[in-house]
């Protein structure tokens, strides 16, 4: 009979510890929101020009109008679809790079020196450089890539110079396949700095090809409709735009979080 109680019991224990998490969690989203959403509020009630800062308001009102266009949602698709690419040739790119610069001198001598330059490089000096030489849709996508490859290149690199020797000693020892090596060893080792890395790679990539369509901008994008918006001076809309770009930068980041917990979880 206690055995049975307890067991009834149990359920509803957990489902009010989930409720108190979400709620606690809940808590620390709004009342940070609402606090600088009222700092917003009044900033412009007194600068009083919503030229130059307008309300929250007509900012969210503007936003929900431009939510009922299609043309809303082709630009954000398009965006995506561009940082998502630049994303995925940027981490191709910055892992073959790392392992030829860690496996071969004569690659580490060559493209070390050229890879680090690209890091140093402000994001708008490549925009316009690149500019002369791709077709101007494709400019977000290669800004993306150039912004991602040192990033991967420079976490994938650290990860494979502090690699447990001794692991791959006693992998040598036990005569160990590659494949088997690969999959016990190196990517157990590689998955911290490559999952750290990847989180910071999404944010530049995100934010420097938005940067690339303002400069360069393609027919439907985000950066366009920025770039639009600032040339008519419609601040709503301006100010409604980055709210789009900061929400969608917000989901990305949080998915990419929940895809790494999940794969964990599962191994």
């Amino acid at each position: 009979m206690p055995g049975s109680r307890l067991s009834r019991q149990h359920p509803n224990q957990y489902q009010k510890n989930q409720y108190q998490k979400i709620r606690k969690k809940c808590v620390r989203i709004l009342i940070p929101l609402a606090f600088w959403l009222g700092v917003w509020q009044i900033a412009a009630m007194t600068v009083g020009f919503p030229l130059l800062l307008p309300t929250p308001v007509s900012v969210f009102g503007t936003l929900l109008d431009l939510a009922v266009t299609a043309s809303f949602w082709v630009s954000i698709a398009l965006s995506l679809v561009r940082v998502l690419c630049g994303l995925a040739l940027g981490c191709i790119l910055g892992c073959t790079l790392a392992v030829l610069t860690w496996r071969f001198r004569w690659a580490d001598v060559l493209f070390s020196p050229v890879i680090r330059v690209i890091r140093a490089t402000p994001v708008v000096s490549f925009i316009l450089l690149v500019y002369l030489w791709v077709v101007r849709a494709n400019i977000p996508e290669v800004i993306s890539s150039l912004m991602v490859m040192p990033v991967i290149w420079s976490s994938l690199r650290t990860g494979l110079e502090t690699a447990d020797g001794q692991l791959l000693e006693m992998a040598k020892a036990y005569r160990f396949g590659r494949f088997k090596t690969l999959r016990l060893i190196w990517l157990p080792s590689l998955r911290p700095h490559l999952t750290g890395g990847l989180s910071t790679a999404l944010g530049l990539a995100w934010k420097s090809g938005i940067a690339a369509e303002v400069i360069c901008p393609p027919r439907y994008a985000i950066g366009s409709e920025l770039s639009k918006a600032k040339t008519a001076l419609q601040s709503p809309e301006l100010y409604a735009w980055t709210v789009t770009i900061v929400i969608l930068s917000l989901a990305l980041e949080s998915l990419l979080r929940w895809m790494l917990r999940s794969r964990r979880k599962r191994k």
